[in-house]
């Protein structure tokens, strides 16, 4: 039997906000948008179509209750949702609030400036918010 792990860069570039029944949702440590990462703790999924299809089913609600918290919490102007993979094999999917004047703007946020790292305090201040949002909308 396979163990899940968290693939190490994905760990590297988020920090941890709160475990659903399907997926750990992490927090990109990228100020420069309010952007979630699910990543399903099924051991060697690399695609949505790995999962069967109560696990697909899972993963669209918890997609929905991070697009949720997103809009709910910092209103934005779109919601980007993806599941790239190209550098991390493992699955997982990025839920992005987006705003018509972020640095990125109407691009996709990949590439388009260097990460701006959380402060220690704003990181912890972050996930508390979205720990509490995501919990609240599970209820």
């Amino acid at each position: 039997m396979n163990i899940w792990h968290l693939d190490p860069r994905l760990a590297d570039d988020t920090a941890p906000v709160i475990d659903l029944p399907l997926c750990e949702v992490r927090l990109m440590d990228d100020a420069n948008h309010p952007w979630l990462v699910l990543v399903p703790k099924v051991p060697e999924a690399v695609e949505i179509i790995d999962l069967d299809p109560t696990q697909r089913t899972q993963l669209s609600a918890e997609i929905d209750l991070a697009a949720r918290a997103l809009k709910a919490l910092f209103k934005p102007d779109k919601l980007n949702v993806a599941a790239l993979g190209n550098q991390v094999p493992q699955l997982h999917v990025h839920v992005i609030a987006r705003f018509r004047d972020d640095i990125a703007w109407p691009r996709p946020v990949w590439g388009a400036a260097h990460a701006r790292p959380y402060a220690p305090e704003e990181l912890v201040q972050r996930v508390n918010t979205l720990r509490a949002a995501l919990g609240a909308g599970r209820k």
